[in-house]
């Protein structure tokens, strides 16, 4: 019997200049069946570069050694400095389950300049380009990962001791003009999205990246009881209004449910700060108004209302589970932010914690 596994899988800079994450996403989720159990957002430091790099090469053959080659020159080349304005920012996903470390290997692949069919990721999203004379003239792995339980052990403790001071909200990455109107917005791609493994979250990010705004922040979350009171608490009393007092509040529990996986009447003392048993990411957007571009792109609250190529009318249902969730306003933002403590680091207790039980 397999044991369980982490796995880990690094988006390069480059993906996430050119808004690859989401497609990348829906092939990890829903080709692998894996969990997706942390997720963190990195502006690495020379340190955490150069230590990285320094675990990449470690093949015996002499072909798979060569690549390995490769990557770690792309990795000190690419990870850190400044390209378009823009520090380098890469995404770290943790994968949880059993076989976690094969099945991550069969959906990225290896990258080689032969491969075009678009099997793997690294097929659709890799490129390795060579001349006549067999030298390389382009090269993008698209992802990193690595296929050995040691190398991936090892790599998962070197990001986890750096993801406090490299890792997080990612602050001052990118240059705007001046006078540009720059918010920060709160998308939450809601627990409907991770019943089963599915391609769903990541397609709903691959929608959001039509705003053109910068993802600078990435976290996931189970809300508590007491969070997703506090966070659907100004819809109480507009519920209550709308369709009185008990039937109000009940449709309001019923949201609180939703998002945590508990009802607040059936829920009292320490467990209303527990952790709840629903998923969802919390993502935090940058850029030019940002809050106007991912409410226009997120469509209306009814899904049945929603215009054609919205996310809620591609992906939602009803007006409760209706895909994903964003702030309506700037300062809005900043609340909702403060409840699901998007700056928290569950990144490196995950780790710790999986390793000591080994």
């Amino acid at each position: 019997m397999q044991a369980e596994e982490l796995s880990y899988v690094i988006v390069t800079p480059y993906s996430m200049r050119k808004s690859r994450t989401g497609g990348i996403i829906s092939r990890l989720i829903s080709r692998t069946g894996l969990d997706v159990v942390a997720t963190r957002m990195f502006a690495p430091s020379d340190e955490l570069v150069r230590r990285h790099a320094q675990t990449i090469v470690t093949a015996t053959d002499s072909r798979h050694r060569a690549t390995q080659e490769l990557i770690r020159k792309y990795v000190l080349k690419n990870f850190t400095g400044i390209v378009n304005g823009q520090r380098a920012r890469v995404m770290m996903l943790i994968f949880s389950g059993k076989g976690a470390i094969e099945r991550i290997h069969h959906v990225v692949g290896h990258i080689v300049h032969e491969r075009t069919s678009g099997e793997t990721i690294r097929d659709t999203f890799g490129d390795y380009v060579i001349d006549d004379a067999g030298q390389v003239t382009y090269f993008e792995p698209g992802v990193l990962t690595s296929f050995d339980p040691k190398g991936i052990e090892a790599d998962l403790e070197l990001w986890a001791e750096f993801s406090d001071s490299d890792g997080g909200i990612l602050e001052n990455v990118i240059a705007f003009p001046a006078g540009a109107n720059v918010e920060k917005t709160l998308v939450l791609i809601k627990p409907d999205n991770f019943k089963f493994p599915n391609s769903r979250p990541g397609g709903v990010i691959e929608v959001f990246s039509r705003t053109g705004l910068y993802i600078i922040g990435f976290k996931v979350h189970r809300m508590s009881v007491g969070q997703a009171e506090e966070f659907y608490g100004p819809v109480l009393s507009v519920l209550e209004e709308k369709l009185g007092e008990g039937k109000g509040r009940a449709a309001w529990e019923d949201i609180v449910e939703f998002m945590s996986g508990g009802r607040p009447s059936a829920i009292s003392g320490d467990g209303r700060n527990a952790p709840g048993t629903e998923k969802c990411i919390a993502i935090v957007y940058q850029g030019e108004d940002a809050v106007r571009k991912i409410r226009e792109v997120l469509g209306p609250t009814d899904p049945s209302k929603a215009p054609p190529g919205s996310i809620r009318k591609e992906f939602g249902q009803t007006i409760m589970i209706n895909a994903a969730h964003a702030s309506d306003s700037a300062e809005n933002a900043k609340r909702e932010m403060t409840i699901v403590k998007v700056e928290e680091n569950n990144f490196k207790p995950l780790i710790e914690t999986f390793y000591k039980r080994q």
